[in-house]
């Protein structure tokens, strides 16, 4: 058997590495490895670990929908705690993720203050992103874990999953904001964008939605 240390593994940007029959143990061990402060993003499902090195165009779509839900937060008035990419594990599920951006949104008191994350004790966020450019997002994970919203967005598309019984549906409507055509608002507003800049169009998105709440 050979024995790599993961200092010796160059993952190009865009690229994945799949490493199967991977205990809960050597996943803690990977992690420690890793450390908090890298560039890769890992997630453990069924003995499988996945880590991924993002592509500029991921970590620019995953800002700009992360400010985007941030300003509907701040314009709707709802309180929350931004937990970003941190890892999100428990050893009894045997999963663990790291979202892009996540959100705690009706359970933001029980995680007002805190820096650590205990999920045997700890609600999991009540919204996580997720940007799939060159993989795809391992939903067993999070379904594992119980996060009850995820979105992803592939191929300038936004898709709402949400947890029904257990296992993830595809929904048209977000339920931590209900009303709202979320899907239209962050395709029509990602897509601008490319040609108009971050700035411009997170001007123009906080003045939709505005709009939207005083019709």
């Amino acid at each position: 058997m050979v024995t790599l240390q993961l200092r010796q593994l160059d993952i190009p940007p865009g690229q994945r590495l799949l490493l199967h029959d991977i205990s809960w143990s050597e996943f803690e061990a990977i992690l420690a490895e890793l450390g908090e402060h890298r560039a890769a993003r890992l997630a453990y499902s069924q003995l499988t670990l996945e880590i991924r090195m993002p592509l500029p165009e991921h970590e620019v779509d995953k800002e700009l929908i992360g400010d985007m839900v941030k300003i509907l937060l701040e314009e709707l008035e709802i309180d929350c705690e931004c937990f970003g990419s941190t890892t999100f594990k428990r050893e009894t599920k045997k999963a663990g993720v790291e979202p892009d951006q996540c959100f705690y949104i009706q359970n933001h008191q029980i995680m007002r203050g805190k820096r650590r994350v205990d999920l045997s004790v700890d609600p999991p966020p009540d919204l996580a992103i997720e940007i799939d450019v060159t993989s795809k997002t391992q939903l067993a994970a999070y379904e594992a874990l119980q996060v009850p919203e995820l979105w992803r967005y592939e191929n300038n598309r936004l898709q709402i999953n949400v947890l029904f019984e257990g296992q993830y549906v595809e929904s048209q409507n977000s339920q931590n904001f209900p009303g709202l055509p979320i899907i239209e608002l962050i395709n029509e507003f990602v897509a601008q964008s490319v040609t108009m800049g971050r700035s411009p169009t997170l001007r123009l998105f906080r003045d939709r939605i505005k709009q939207l709440m005083g019709d």
